[in-house]
């Protein structure tokens, strides 16, 4: 009898529909009337249709994919923080842990109180964050900017800042990477390269987004390509990657 392959992820004919107001209340008056009067229009977004696939213990699944094909939503349902509208996702979610940059960042407060903002946000505990604050201060390489609020700083030492906060710690069996990649100057990207790879290639099963073909090609195992909602390849990085860039190409054609 063959034995059963067991599987760090399931994934079985998920769906994830939004609803869209047709027509935006420019106050909150005219929102309670219309609710008052029963006459709100929504239109559904199905963001998306019928996903299923599976990932192994240890798997680098690559995910690629046009703005707006549903990466970020399907990896939000796998890390819990979004319920599907039908289907299921199996796996353990104590295990996983999603790598996004800036999120929960203030931008009224400084950087230094954004590092134990946002870290709490993650699940750093203020003792790890004591311990590691100068790690990460010199890992986004923003010595002597601590004290300045997040709304002076340029994109590239936010997102720097952001990423030295998201791989401060050690990770758990399943790291999910949505766009963290593509971090600051080529010097700094270089150095986030490492990171990550070290990360990626430490036996967790990693899901990883890009919008850098290089980037899947270079990292993953097996890739799959969402577009519209839809799963329209699974299998090997390079023929996905070439059926996408075929795509691509033709759009912009």
């Amino acid at each position: 009898m063959e034995e059963k392959q067991e599987y760090n992820i399931v994934v079985e004919h998920v769906c994830m529909d939004f609803k869209m107001e047709k027509e935006r209340s420019d106050s909150l008056k005219e929102r309670i009337i219309r609710g008052l009067q029963g006459s709100h229009e929504y239109s559904i977004l199905h963001a998306l249709k019928n996903i299923s696939f599976r990932v192994s213990p240890g798997e680098v699944l690559g995910i690629v994919g046009s703005n707006g094909s549903g990466k970020s939503t399907l990896l939000r349902i796998i890390a819990g923080a979004l319920k599907p509208s039908s289907g299921r996702v199996a796996a353990d979610r104590k295990k996983i842990q999603l790598l996004t940059l800036g999120t929960g960042f203030d931008r009224e407060l400084t950087a230094k109180e954004n590092v134990y903002l946002n870290g709490s946000l993650i699940g750093y505990s203020r003792k790890f964050l004591d311990e590691h604050y100068e790690q990460i201060v010199a890992f986004a390489e923003l010595n002597g900017f601590m004290n300045e609020k997040i709304k002076n700083f340029s994109s590239g030492m936010t997102a720097r800042l952001g990423f030295a906060i998201a791989t401060a710690g050690d990770f758990k069996d399943i790291l999910i990477l949505d766009e963290v990649l593509s971090v600051g100057d080529m010097a700094f990207r270089k150095k986030s390269g490492r990171r990550i790879h070290e990360l990626i290639h430490g036996g967790a099963t990693v899901l990883l987004v890009s919008h850098s073909i290089d980037t899947i090609l270079s990292h993953a195992s097996r890739a799959i390509w969402l577009e519209k909602g839809e799963l329209k390849a699974d299998g090997s990085p390079d023929q996905v990657c070439r059926d996408y860039r075929i795509y691509m190409n033709g759009r912009s054609a």
